[in-house]
């Protein structure tokens, strides 16, 4: 006799059909390829950007980006950890370095397919944070320092075009125009042009590979060597110094007449700081007196110093220019190119 289910199991046999027709519907899945359609930010995400810079947040919107798992800028994959997707919205961050200033497409990859988007993401505007050397003659070919020189068109010495040699994203090298002596230097990229912060070169030199005509060493407490070689910033020779402690000072006097300030701006000149003189202090001063400043030492590496005059007390002329320690600094250092700029 055919048995007729009691009333009592008519609920479980609800719940069983739902739970079949509820996995049948989880099985059905999205192969469509995904499509992009704009760029926005992170802080409004409703209004569409034509351009984005490197290393920003973005979020990128479309359809079907889900499964997404790898997002490319023209070359330069994303890092996974940065990346987070739905189905209609993508959140990535841009790599810090990228192919192209300008035009980097993106192309999302998903498992179902791939799609690019042309777009503007562009490096920032260059920045300069030296030179080596920081001084140099015609014809030198000398390296500018700093970020984002990709696509550089011109390098210019104050008004003057410089040949370009050769240039990566930190390093641009130029030859020293004819007719240059000192001043700033300008560099364009597609993005923007920039000034250097401190001036290339020396209008008048006291010291560069020997003693200029009308300057002598008159130091004092402490040992030199004019001729040494093995440590230089630029030429064949620097200055080896080092300082009796309790003040001890590289001085160089000027012989009649006093050397006249006008139409220069300052002193620069560049150290090199041996072992144990990180931090340690040199103060510059004049004679006759007018205002002292205080350099702060690197250890292990070249370091450029520009000082404007205004620092020093405005002076109208002076017969020594003394480069004093004044830290109990008894270590080497070595001294290339002092003049003024």
């Amino acid at each position: 006799m055919k048995k007729t289910p009691s009333i009592s199991a008519y609920p479980m046999i609800a719940i069983m059909l739902f739970l079949f027709n509820a996995c049948k519907k989880d099985d059905v899945v999205n192969t469509a390829p995904p499509t992009l359609i704009e760029i926005t930010n992170l802080v409004n995400r409703n209004t569409p950007l034509t351009s984005v810079e490197y290393g920003e947040w973005i979020s990128i919107k479309g359809t079907n980006l889900s499964t997404t798992y790898k997002v490319d800028f023209n070359g330069t994959l994303a890092a996974d950890s940065l990346i987070y997707g739905e189905d209609n919205t993508l959140t990535v961050k841009i790599p810090a370095q990228l192919t192209d200033p300008i035009n980097n497409p993106i192309t999302v990859t998903t498992k179902y397919g791939s799609a690019t988007l042309n777009f503007q993401i562009k490096q920032p505007a260059p920045t300069i944070s030296g030179f080596d050397p920081a001084a140099g003659l015609p014809d030198d070919i000398i390296t500018i320092k700093g970020n984002y020189f990709k696509g550089v068109t011109g390098v210019k010495f104050e008004t003057i075009a410089a040949n370009i040699v050769s240039n990566t994203q930190t390093e641009i090298k130029v030859k020293v125009p004819l007719g240059f002596v000192s001043g700033y230097v300008f560099v364009t990229t597609p993005i923007a042009t920039v000034k250097s912060p401190n001036v290339f070169g020396l209008k008048a030199t006291i010291f560069d590979d020997a003693m200029a005509s009308g300057w002598s060493n008159t130091s004092y407490s402490n040992t030199y060597d004019m001729n040494q070689t093995a440590i230089i910033r630029r030429g064949t020779k620097a200055i080896a110094n080092k300082f009796t402690v309790g003040f001890g000072a590289i001085r160089f006097t000027k012989a009649a007449p006093a050397f006249s300030t006008a139409g220069y701006s300052g002193v620069k000149i560049s150290i090199y700081g041996g072992a144990g003189t990180a931090g340690k202090k040199v103060r510059i001063s004049f004679t006759p007196a007018a205002g002292t400043y205080d350099l702060i030492l690197t250890e292990g590496k070249w370091t450029d110093y520009q000082v404007p005059f205004t620092n020093l007390g405005n002076p109208a002329s002076m017969t020594a220019i003394t480069f004093q320690e004044f830290s109990g600094l008894a270590s080497q250092i070595y001294v290339d190119d002092v003049g003024f700029y």
